[in-house]
């Protein structure tokens, strides 16, 4: 498939306007570090100096991966189904830093391994399958399915940019989808499989070596291309890997900042700007993840994390955190006095 996808550029001129009234601002000039750098990036993104998040969305999506047969995570496969009917329920990490952000959560099921039911109403079905097939063994899923999960998590910004939306973070579920997220990511910048590989969910060093070999075993079977950001994703990815790289783009066509979670989000974030060249400028990454790939991720993005807090759970919990810095860095923009209106006297030079 030969999408072409138009991506707003980053507006210079609304960034400069914030950064000059920053500069207005009862303060030594770029005394705020990187509040001010990201009320800036901000304007940027949206194409508006004095832009408004009230309407803000974590899209979790989630989805199981055949690969987990191979034993690569702690937990069995019942554990996503069993979370999603968490998040429903409002029970979870994300859920409560999402209250505390003033953010709705998105739950959508894009493929777990056994459907949801009796939650008519509060989950979004967008299922491909009961979870991808297993990597080690044939591709994940077809490159039609890869394409048709990407298009379902434009949808969702869609169906939410209509109620309002002002800004995006994304997160994820799925057992098995740090061996998903490993694979795409050392497939597109192709690195050996034991440099962006970690624990996951806590697997001690044997463990670790068996999820390892299990990656490089895939790739040496499917052999994706690094220049094709779907082969990749049909190939090794997941359902929800693709969804999210989806709502990404979905997100930067609309000049909707995204904050981006951790290691998985990063994953398809990568492949999303690949996909979408020029989207990077409209990813803001909400952390550092523990696990080691994610540096690659934010090297290869030019994205620096506003949070390192050693966090490895996802669901979008590092960019619901994040969030209240986004809100600290539009409070200092539009509340604090200027040297004018407050008798002050500015900087001699």
């Amino acid at each position: 498939m030969n999408w072409t996808f138009t991506i707003p550029p980053f507006d210079t001129a609304a960034a400069e306007a914030t950064a000059h009234r920053l500069d207005q601002l009862t303060k030594p000039k770029g005394s705020l570090g990187r509040l001010e750098e990201l009320a800036i990036r901000l304007a940027g993104i949206t194409g508006n100096p004095r832009c408004q998040f009230h309407e803000r969305c974590v899209f979790v999506l989630a989805a199981d991966h055949g690969v987990a047969q191979e034993v690569v995570s702690l937990y069995p496969q019942t554990v996503t189904v069993q979370m999603v009917r968490n998040f429903l329920a409002g029970g979870a990490a994300i859920n409560v830093l999402a209250r505390h952000a003033r953010a709705r959560v998105v739950v959508a099921d894009f493929g777990t391994l056994t459907p949801l039911e009796g939650h008519l109403g509060q989950l979004v079905e967008r299922r491909f399958g009961p979870g991808t097939r297993n990597m080690a063994i044939e591709p994940a899923m077809t490159r039609a399915q890869a394409a048709a999960a990407v298009e379902a998590g434009r949808e969702l910004v869609a169906a939410e940019a209509s109620r309002g939306l002002d800004l995006a973070l994304v997160g994820e579920m799925g057992i098995g989808n740090t061996t998903a997220a490993s694979a795409v990511t050392a497939a597109l910048l192709e690195l050996p499989a034991g440099e962006v590989t970690g624990r996951g969910t806590g697997l001690d060093e044997a463990a670790l070596r068996h999820k390892v070999e299990v990656i490089q075993r895939a790739l040496v079977l499917h052999r994706p291309d690094p220049n094709d950001a779907l082969d990749v994703l049909a190939k090794v990815g997941g359902f929800e890997l693709a969804g999210l790289a989806g709502v990404m783009i979905g997100a930067a066509e609309r000049r909707i900042p995204v904050l981006v979670d951790g290691f998985i989000a990063g994953a398809a974030a990568l492949a999303a700007a690949r996909l979408a060249p020029g989207l990077e400028h409209c990813l803001i990454a909400g952390h550092r993840s523990a696990e080691p790939g994610h540096r690659h991720i934010l090297d290869a993005l030019g994205l620096r994390p506003l949070l390192d807090l050693d966090l490895r759970l996802g669901e979008g919990t590092g960019a619901a955190l994040a969030l209240h810095l986004v809100d600290a860095a539009i409070a200092i923009r539009d509340e604090m006095a200027t040297f004018e209106d407050a008798g002050v006297d500015g900087p001699n030079l």
